[in-house]
């Protein structure tokens, strides 16, 4: 019997000898993504190359003994069978990614003393606003009517950025045009005109930090597509997070493709004004394909990875100018001695708020790092996954986010992971500290059982995730991004191409289909009509191998 090949392996281990059809730079839920596919549906052999020492990007697990923890998959929404998401998840996993439903209350909202339960189901969070805000009715009905509208001009926008450049210079502004009546606004300036009621609004709001930006800020079309995400509830992935690359990376290998550790990519190879290959940081040698997709971010791309005379020529050092990074964060990972079932810990997430006023709580905090924190998101992975207790009996999680400014972090830049000095541990202690007790206000029953906990920091992020300022959603989601018609799937650099959270929207749904616009741009066909039928016949080979295990 042949042995399954790793899902990666070191790059100082295993020179690269063979050739390769496409190279993709990380190995995020869009690289995966657009690896998978282009391996599946046209047979390209992929060499995936991962700077870190594990895969999967944001969507991978890290260990501690006894423990593991998700670092960027909290919950997913739109993950049930029927709809597009799904579709894409399990093309590019064969089916074999699974998900827990995370209940009839995903999120729990909770501003100052008051509690606002997330119902799964849009029917279900209609009553519950309009039973906790009598008087609103119509503010509510129009809100969601606002954000259909905006849904419905979503996929002419997203469609043109991977259209060939010629064509898109055409058709885009068309496609573009309804989509900007609504991303032109922010969140705040749209939900001001339905309504005074600066409660409702924090509470339609309350779910910001999935896309890092006060309503005040960001543009109306993320909040709709983030909202529109979770109408139908929150799911987990059955196994952790991790799942995810260990159910695509094989279908990279079945067509010859290779996934690579410890392999930093430092330049990207121009001649005669095409991309033909990469540079390694190991070694300095060159690794060549006839298309290189970047997964890294627009800003490490344009302005790190490739070089700067043409970058400059091609106008995109101009371009990135006004784009500015997304929050930076800070997460604390818990880990209790107890199971999840002995301590009572629920599925839903805990969205908690000092008030129902964002932008002032965000000042206050930029200028002032004892200030309350503006926000507080708790997560319960090891209650989210059901086979968490197989894998760690006894054991559970939790993690504690919070946004914070990166310039609070900058005099310990350039200094190495876990030897950044005793002025840094205690600058994080001093937070971590605070956080467990918020944490035990919502919680109390977890105190005096924390077994171990550790709070990552912007830097962490930007170790390993090389994000320039530790920003967790990429470049942000305000109203002048929208308006970049420069980010796209295909590059202005012939055979350069990007993926991931930059060219669509944030989060694991945002960058998985920016794998599914760079795989449709390289191969000059849209994939999601094939990825549609795929599912389809997926969905009745399963009903007839339910009528057969029925009829015995």
């Amino acid at each position: 019997m042949q042995a399954t090949p790793p899902i990666a392996e070191p790059y100082k281990r295993r020179p690269v000898t063979d050739t390769y059809d496409v190279i993709v730079i990380g190995s995020g839920i869009g690289s995966l993504t657009a690896a998978a596919l282009l391996a599946k549906e046209a047979g390209n052999k992929v060499l995936v190359l991962e700077r870190h020492y594990t895969v999967g990007g944001f969507t991978h697990i890290f260990h501690r003994p006894g423990y593991e923890w998700d670092v960027g998959v909290h919950y997913i929404g739109d993950v049930k069978r029927g709809s597009v998401l799904r579709a894409v998840f399990d093309e590019v996993t064969d089916g074999k990614l699974e998900w827990a439903d995370m209940g009839e209350v995903y999120d729990r909202v909770i501003l100052g003393d008051e509690h606002f339960p997330f119902p799964k189901g849009r029917k279900n969070l209609r009553a519950m606003l309009m039973q906790r805000f009598p008087g609103e009715e119509k503010a509510i009905d129009r809100y969601f009517e606002l954000v259909d509208a905006a849904l419905k001009t979503s996929l002419p926008f997203h469609a043109a950025k991977a259209l060939p450049r010629a064509i898109a210079a055409v058709a885009g502004p068309l496609l573009r045009r309804k989509f900007l009546q609504y991303s032109n606004r922010t969140v705040r300036e749209v939900l001001e005109e339905l309504t005074s009621d600066q409660k409702l609004i924090a509470v339609l709001t309350a779910q910001h930090g999935d896309y890092g930006l006060a309503p005040g800020e960001a543009s109306f079309m993320i909040h709709a597509m983030v909202a529109n995400h979770y109408f139908e509830g929150g799911y987990y992935p059955i196994g952790g997070s991790g799942r995810i690359a260990e159910t695509i990376i094989p279908l990279i290998q079945q067509a010859g493709g290779k996934v690579l550790i410890n392999a930093d990519v430092k330049e990207i190879v121009i001649e005669n004004g095409r991309a033909v290959g990469v540079r390694m940081a190991a070694d300095d040698a060159v690794l060549r394909a006839p298309v290189i997709i970047s997964g890294a971010g627009v800003d490490v791309t344009y302005n790190r990875l490739l070089p700067r005379p043409v970058a400059e020529r091609r106008g995109l050092v101009r371009k990135m100018k006004p784009i500015r990074a997304s929050a930076a964060h800070m997460c604390l990972y818990i880990g209790l001695k107890e199971s999840t079932e002995s301590l009572d810990l629920p599925k839903n997430n805990l969205w908690i708020y000092p008030n129902e006023n964002p932008e002032r709580n965000l000042a206050a905090q930029r200028s002032d790092p004892d200030a309350p924190f503006p926000v507080v998101y708790v997560s319960f992975p090891s209650a989210k996954d059901p086979d968490f207790e197989n894998r760690h009996p006894g054991r559970s999680t939790i993690d504690v986010i919070t946004i914070t400014p990166y310039e609070w972090w900058t005099k310990w830049e350039g200094s190495r992971w876990k030897k950044r000095g005793e002025d840094y541990e205690a600058f994080k202690e001093k937070f971590a500290q605070r956080l467990l007790e918020e944490l035990y206000r919502h919680v109390p029953q977890i105190r005096g059982k924390v077994d171990v906990y550790e709070l990552s920091s912007p830097l962490t992020t930007q170790n390993f995730c090389n994000y320039g300022h530790g920003e967790i959603y990429g470049i942000e989601h305000t109203p002048e991004r929208f308006r970049q018609r420069f980010l796209r799937a295909e590059s202005p650099v012939k055979g350069l191409y990007l993926t991931g959270q930059d060219i669509v929207t944030c989060g694991v749904g945002g960058a998985l289909f920016g794998g599914v616009l760079s795989a449709s741009a390289v191969l000059r066909r849209n994939l999601i009509p094939t990825i549609l039928k795929h599912a389809r016949t997926r969905r009745e080979a399963e009903k007839a191998a339910a009528r057969m295990a029925a009829a015995g």
